[in-house]
């Protein structure tokens, strides 16, 4: 049920983040001080890096004062946010409203990811993230057809995020009615020493050498995301001279099923295989980091558009077993209540990180890099994190809960 719930909210989490790269050509004649490439890859690190800056609280909040209320909170709270954002009438204002979309939607991820965390303990792990992820996919899917919708003339990309925002404050009232924390049995908790400074919180985390690892394992490979999610509709077009619907739509349709199909097939193989060894979700996260990899080579050098598809939905194929992955590995590491500031840290850096790899890919554009050159360079970015996972499997020693029953914290 709690799943069921939360599917809704992810599909809208990524939805309202992610049809604006589709309407690219679209605002940027309505709006025209937007002016270069840079300042629209400015516009869009600007979200990551608010988002980024305020995950650690936002998983703080969510350990400390309960995964429900962030949850609803925040749905509601970027839901207002995408409403103005369709009304922004200057690249200031724009700015503006994807600042406060990053400040709206930092608290989501880490509380929703630890509230599943929280229902289901063992081997369903990797399958209900899998689920969650799958709904923020279809968000994905649906923001690729924004291109569509900027050039009607009925919608127009004011009028996307119009409807999105409403629908958005609308589902926050049953998703308030309905949804609910996880009960904790007293033997569970009992003996567990429950830190209430942040700084407590993130020492415990950032001394833990694995943690650290997980962390620069879900950062590198995210990188590469950033760019496909934010940059490929623009980059499909220019380089193969479709319409901005047609490029849309290719660079996110068939991506985005290849990581549903991903996220389904690397949830059920990492949990059947959880049951041999413990290892197991490391190694599928990194089979599909390794799929990555040669993915984007193909992107950087496909000669025609139907052979980037094809490479983008490899990519979405890895993606997915990686992205399933990535919570379940975390709890083997953190106890129940540091999970939710764990997953915040880890996107405080990749998230930051993909600002970055946004700014910067802008300004490679227009200094007119050979794009080629450009995807080979996040490839190796990728090549690394399937090393580092690796290491990760290796050196996981822990049950899933062994953590949540200690009465101190766990030490390498």
């Amino acid at each position: 049920m709690v799943v069921a719930l939360l599917a809704p909210a992810a599909l809208l989490n990524y939805l309202d983040r992610q049809m604006l790269a589709s309407m690219k050509f679209s605002v940027m004649a309505d709006i025209a001080d937007v002016a270069t490439d840079a300042n629209w890859g400015i516009m869009l690190g600007q979200f990551k890096w608010v988002y980024a800056f305020l995950s650690p609280l936002g998983g703080f909040v969510a350990d400390r004062l309960g995964r429900r209320t962030t949850i609803v909170a925040s749905l509601a709270a970027w839901s207002i946010v995408t409403w103005m954002t369709g009304s922004a009438t200057t690249y200031s204002e724009l700015l503006w409203a994807r600042t406060l979309m990053g400040v709206s939607e930092a608290f989501y991820i880490p509380a929703a990811l630890a509230l599943i965390m929280d229902f289901h303990t063992g081997p369903t792990r990797s399958r209900a993230v899998g689920i969650h992820q799958i709904a923020i996919y279809c968000g994905m899917m649906l923001g690729g057809f924004g291109g569509y919708a900027a050039e009607s003339p009925d919608i127009g990309w004011r009028g996307a995020f119009h409807i999105a925002g409403i629908a958005g404050v609308i589902y926050a009232l049953p998703l308030a009615l309905w949804l609910r924390e996880a009960p904790r049995e007293p033997s569970a908790v009992g003996g567990e020493t429950r830190d209430t400074r942040i700084v407590d919180v993130a020492r415990e985390l950032l001394t833990s050498l694995s943690f650290l690892l997980l962390v620069a394992c879900f950062t590198l490979p995210a990188m590469a995301a950033w760019i496909v999610r934010d940059w490929m509709p623009a980059i499909l077009k220019q380089q193969f001279n479709v319409g901005q619907g047609v490029a849309g739509v290719s660079a996110t349709l068939y991506t985005t099923i290849a990581m549903l199909v991903g996220a389904a097939l690397g949830g059920w193989l990492a949990d059947l295989w959880s049951r041999r060894t413990k290892r197991a979700r490391a190694l599928v996260s990194a089979i599909g980091i390794s799929l990555i990899v040669p993915a984007l080579f193909g992107v950087g050098n496909a000669p025609s558009l139907s052979i980037a598809v094809a490479f983008l939905a490899l990519f979405g194929l890895g993606w997915g077993a990686f992205d399933c992955n990535n919570m379940p590995i975390l709890s083997q590491m953190a106890r129940p209540h540091l999970r939710a500031t764990g997953y915040g840290i880890m996107n405080f850096v990749s998230i930051s990180c993909g600002g970055v790899a946004d700014w910067s890919f802008g300004a490679m554009r227009d200094a007119g890099m050979p794009l080629n050159l450009t995807f080979s360079l996040f490839a190796s970015f990728a090549l690394v994190a399937v090393g580092l996972m690796l290491v990760i499997a290796w050196r996981t020693v822990a049950t899933p809960d062994a953590a949540a029953v200690s009465a101190t914290p766990p030490r390498e």
